[in-house]
C-alpha cells in the first residue's frame, strides 16, 4: 500500500524519510494532479499547516476520502479536534490513564506532544497512543491542566504542522514516523500478498476468553488456508483498523466497552466484522434478548423484567428458586440463584444498584445445556456444557478463588433433536447472520432458549473435538465469502 505524506511545501519537508512504499508530496499536487485521484490502495497522511473550512489541508482530507485513500486526519477527526466539548468526553475514557501517565508532572500545566502515536518521553507512550486512537493524526498536541482535587484533564488536542517540531524533537520524529509507516507487523517472506488481512481482536491474558491460545493459533492456519494474512491485535492498535480488510474479535464483548468501539469503528471503515456493533448490542443485554423472544413467540423460561416498582410481585409469578441476571452478565458472571425471599431481595437491591431493570426467571434444572453454533444463518456445531459439579451453572466459583467448569461434550449436528436446532438457528438468525452461539435447556419436547451469545467459545479441545480444524476453516470462509461479495460489488460500481 501507497502512502503519501502530503505537506504544504515538499522543499521545507524537514525529515528524511526515504523509504519504498513512501511518497512527499505537496497539497496543491495531490488536489490537482490528475495521476493521484486514479491511484487505488493508497493512504494519505495530511501533515498541511492549516485545517480550517475550505483550506487546502481540509480539502486534502476531503478528497482523500472520496478517492478511498484513507487520510489521517479524517474530515470528522478535524472536526472532533475543534470541539472541546469532545475531548472532554474522551478524555473521560481514559481518566485512569492520564492520572497514572502525569502523576509525576509537577506545576498545573502540561503540554504532551504526539508523533506518529509516540512521545519522546516513554511514560507517556501509552497514553499518546490512546489519545492517537481517539484523534488519529500523525502530529498531535495535547494541553492537560490540573483541576480540583489535583485531578488532571485534557482541555484542548490540536494538530500541529511539521514546521512546529522543535529541533531537537527531529530525529525522534524521523525514527517514529519510519517505524509508522513502514507498519507494525514483521516482515513475511511472501512472493506476492495475501488476498486479504483479517485482524484479530485477542488478549491471551483476559480471566474468560471466548478461545484459548491454540484456538487462535488455528484460526490464523485457517486463514493461510484462504490466502488471508491474519494478525492479532490488542485494545492499543485502534488506530490501525483501516489496514485491515476484516476483524475478528476474540474478546468478551459489552456494549461500554472498547470491544463494541473497535467493532463500530471497522464498520463505519467498511471492514468485514464479527461480531459486528448491532450483533453486540443485541446481544449483550438479556432484557433486549427477552421481548426479542417472545415477541417472536421463542420459548424461554418464565421470565419477568424487575424494576423498582414491580419488586414484591416477582417472586409470586415466578417462585422459588428464582434466576436473577444482570442485563450485561457474561461467562455466568452477574447470574445468581434466590432460594428465599431475603435472598431474592437483597441480590435485587445489588443489582438494581447497577441498573434500572434486571431479568429474574423461572429456574429449570437440567444435567446439561445445549450450546447450538450458528453461523450465516445455519448450524455450525453442536455441544452439550453440563453443570460443574454439585452446582446449578456450567462454571462454579469456589470459595478459594479457583474454577470448576463441567465436561464439554460435542456431538454431530445430525443428532441433536431438531426442535432444539430448529429453536436455536431461529433464535440466532433475529440477531443477524454472523457467528452466535445459542444456549438452550430442553424438557422433554420442549426446549428453552437461555441466551445467544454474540462471541460464542471456540477452544481447541472442546467445541471443535469432532470438526477439527473444518470448524476454523468454515468461520474464515465466511469471512471470504463476504470479502468477495463486498470487491464483486465495488468491481460492479
Amino acid at each position: 500500500m501507497l502512502s503519501l505524506i502530503v505537506v504544504n511545501n515538499p522543499d521545507r519537508w524537514p525529515f528524511d524519510i526515504d523509504m519504498p512504499g513512501v511518497e512527499v508530496v505537496s497539497a496543491r499536487s495531490y488536489l490537482v494532479d490528475a495521476r493521484y485521484t486514479d491511484l487505488r490502495h493508497v493512504r494519505v497522511y495530511n501533515l498541511c499547516r492549516d485545517y480550517r473550512y475550505q483550506s487546502l489541508g481540509y480539502y486534502v482530507s476531503l478528497l482523500a476520502e472520496a478517492r478511498g485513500h484513507r487520510p489521517q486526519p479524517s474530515i470528522s477527526t478535524i472536526q472532533d479536534l475543534k470541539s472541546p466539548v469532545v475531548s472532554r468526553i474522551l478524555s473521560e475514557d481514559i481518566d485512569d490513564l492520564i492520572q497514572k501517565s502525569l502523576a509525576p508532572i509537577k506545576g498545573d500545566h502540561f503540554t504532551l506532544s504526539i508523533y506518529f502515536s509516540r512521545n519522546l518521553a516513554k511514560s507517556h507512550d501509552r497514553l499518546s497512543q490512546q489519545l492517537y486512537n481517539q484523534f488519529q493524526a500523525p502530529l498531535l498536541r495535547a494541553h492537560f491542566v490540573k483541576r480540583e482535587e489535583d485531578r488532571w484533564e485534557l482541555q484542548d488536542i490540536s494538530p500541529i504542522s511539521a514546521s512546529e517540531i522543535p529541533e531537537n524533537h527531529r530525529p525522534f520524529v524521523t525514527q517514529v514516523a519510519r517505524e509508522f509507516l513502514s507498519g507494525r507487523r514483521p516482515a513475511a517472506a511472501r512472493k506476492t500478498p495475501p488476498r486479504y488481512h483479517l485482524a484479530i481482536l485477542y488478549d491471551s491474558d483476559e480471566g474468560h476468553k471466548p478461545s484459548n491460545e491454540k484456538a487462535i493459533q488455528k484460526f490464523i492456519r485457517a486463514a493461510e488456508e484462504f490466502d488471508v494474512e491474519a494478525e492479532i491485535i490488542t485494545r492499543d492498535d485502534y488506530a490501525r483498523i483501516a489496514e485491515f480488510d476484516a476483524l475478528f474479535i476474540r474478546q468478551t464483548t459489552s456494549v461500554n466497552h472498547f470491544t463494541y468501539r473497535f467493532a463500530s469503528r471497522a464498520e463505519a471503515e467498511g471492514l468485514v466484522v464479527m461480531d459486528d456493533p448491532k450483533s453486540i448490542l443485541r446481544c449483550t443485554n438479556k432484557v433486549y434478548l427477552a421481548e426479542l423472544l417472545d415477541r417472536h413467540d421463542i420459548l424461554a423460561p418464565k421470565t419477568v423484567i424487575v424494576h423498582r416498582d414491580n419488586l414484591d410481585e416477582v417472586c409470586g409469578q415466578l417462585g422459588f428458586p428464582v434466576i436473577l441476571k444482570q442485563p450485561d452478565s457474561s461467562f455466568s458472571q452477574g447470574v445468581t440463584k434466590a432460594s428465599t425471599p431475603e435472598e431474592f431481595a437483597a441480590q435485587a437491591e445489588a443489582l438494581l444498584e447497577k441498573s434500572e431493570l434486571f431479568l429474574a426467571q423461572a429456574f429449570l434444572q437440567t444435567d446439561f445445556d445445549w450450546r447450538i453454533g450458528v453461523l450465516d444463518k445455519k448450524p455450525l456445531y453442536a455441544c452439550k456444557y453440563y453443570m460443574a459439579r454439585k452446582h446449578w451453572q456450567i462454571i462454579a466459583k469456589q470459595d478459594d478463588g479457583d474454577t470448576d467448569y463441567g465436561r464439554v461434550e460435542a456431538v454431530p449436528v445430525e443428532l441433536v433433536p431438531q426442535h432444539v436446532m430448529r429453536t436455536a438457528v431461529k433464535a440466532a438468525s433475529l440477531i443477524g447472520d454472523g457467528l452466535y452461539g445459542v444456549d438452550l435447556k430442553q424438557d422433554g419436547r420442549h426446549c428453552y432458549v437461555i441466551e445467544v451469545n454474540d462471541n460464542p467459545s471456540i477452544d481447541a479441545g472442546f467445541e471443535d473435538s469432532l470438526l477439527k480444524d473444518s470448524l476454523y476453516e468454515r468461520i474464515i470462509e465466511s469471512f471470504v465469502r463476504r470479502l468477495e461479495r463486498i470487491k464483486e460489488r465495488r468491481d460492479d460500481d
